[in-house]
């Protein structure tokens, strides 16, 4: 490690901030699964938040400047991966997300996002004109487009659409035009069809029709959206308690500690609770941001600035799932619901952004 970077210049507030988010998870956790078959999981879970913690300190001495000096084979080898796991992948409930390797399975879709992040700010602090031309917004594009294209086929759209927002973060920081911006926005729009038709398996269909009526299957497509509306709308102002939460505690909440862990909440601890946990993370958001605007140079903002662009995804599309708003994609709650990639993802991307912070100071 530099002499210039020490413990001094880690964030421990935003440290803070993140612990107490997962003991509140681990704690919903062992509520939503007691007497369950998936009780005991919150050991597991505190095993994945010591092993984050420790991957977190490694990674903030790695200097994040030799990572982007390698991230294009990084890239590379992440490609490589996901092709992998559509040929040797193991698959489950139609699905090919994970290869197994006996004593543990890998994810490679969800270790891309930090690979995305890294080149994106790598491609963009080389290019130091004050507007992107048209082409150079096409090849970011395309770096983010192709992995996308695979973690689709597998299929897994919900993780595929976490790679959105660090390409619209890296292109607007990038300084991407207006009417550029426009033009995409439009050949979005005119490419929904097709996709619709062809680039949409039948059940993601019927879950975006499900959002819009999901009474019109109560029993099928509908029901975790309905069950998830009523475990949160039952919950009133202060919740019914921990360990007493009807829907929760009935099982009549699905995967109430993956997916529909922030129901599982609502209902125990009431609207008072949801806000509290919504204003840790914002707290946490805000407190990367302010990270961003200290980074030691422009790959630094770009890293964690497409850290920020994640994690507010993560929390908005799932909030928003568990309300109503949002399709049911399967994407968990950032630092709550239990998941070992998940987990060990946010910690390695937190160990990025205080590897950029400690560096603010050295020249």
């Amino acid at each position: 490690m530099s002499r210039y970077v020490n413990y001094r210049d880690f964030d421990w507030v935003l440290l803070i901030f993140v612990l107490i988010i997962c003991a509140l998870g681990v704690t919903e956790i062992y509520s939503a699964t007691r007497q369950t078959r998936f009780d005991g999981i919150q050991i597991k879970q505190i095993y994945w938040i010591l092993a984050g913690i420790g991957i977190m300190f490694l990674m903030s001495l790695v200097s994040y400047q030799a990572l982007l000096e390698n991230v294009y084979w990084m890239y590379i080898v992440s490609i490589i991966s996901l092709i992998a796991v559509l040929i040797f992948g193991r698959s489950s409930l139609g699905a090919r997300r994970w290869i197994d390797f006996h004593f543990f399975h890998f994810q490679p879709s969800e270790w891309v996002k930090l690979i995305l992040i890294l080149t994106m700010a790598k491609y963009f602090s080389e290019y130091q004109d004050r507007e992107l031309p048209f082409r150079e917004l096409v090849k970011a594009g395309m770096i983010v487009i192709v992995p996308m294209l695979l973690v689709m086929k597998q299929p897994d759209l919900g993780t595929a659409l976490t790679y959105v927002p660090i390409a619209v973060i890296a292109l607007f920081l990038g300084g991407m035009k207006i009417r550029h911006g426009i033009i995409m926005v439009l050949i979005a729009g005119v490419l929904m069809p097709v996709i619709w038709h062809y680039g949409l398996k039948p059940y993601q269909k019927q879950r975006l029709e499900t959002l819009v009526s999901p009474e019109a299957d109560a029993k099928g497509a509908g029901y975790q959206v309905i069950q998830s509306l009523v475990a949160v709308g039952s919950g009133g102002l202060t919740g019914k308690g921990a360990f007493k939460g009807t829907q929760t505690q009935g099982q009549f909440l699905p995967v109430p500690h993956t997916d529909f862990i922030f129901a599982a909440w609502a209902e125990e601890h009431g609207f008072v609770g949801a806000v509290v946990l919504l204003l840790l993370y914002f707290l946490v958001l805000m407190r990367l941001i302010q990270n961003a605007q200290t980074a030691p140079d422009r790959a630094g903002t770009f890293i964690i600035m497409g850290v920020v662009g994640v994690l507010a995804f993560h929390i908005l599309v799932n909030v928003g799932m568990v309300v109503g708003f949002m399709p049911v994609t399967g994407i968990p709650l950032p630092l709550m619901s239990y998941g070992g990639s998940s987990v060990l993802f946010m910690f390695l991307a937190l160990g990025i952004v205080m590897n950029v912070r400690m560096r603010r100071f050295v020249n």
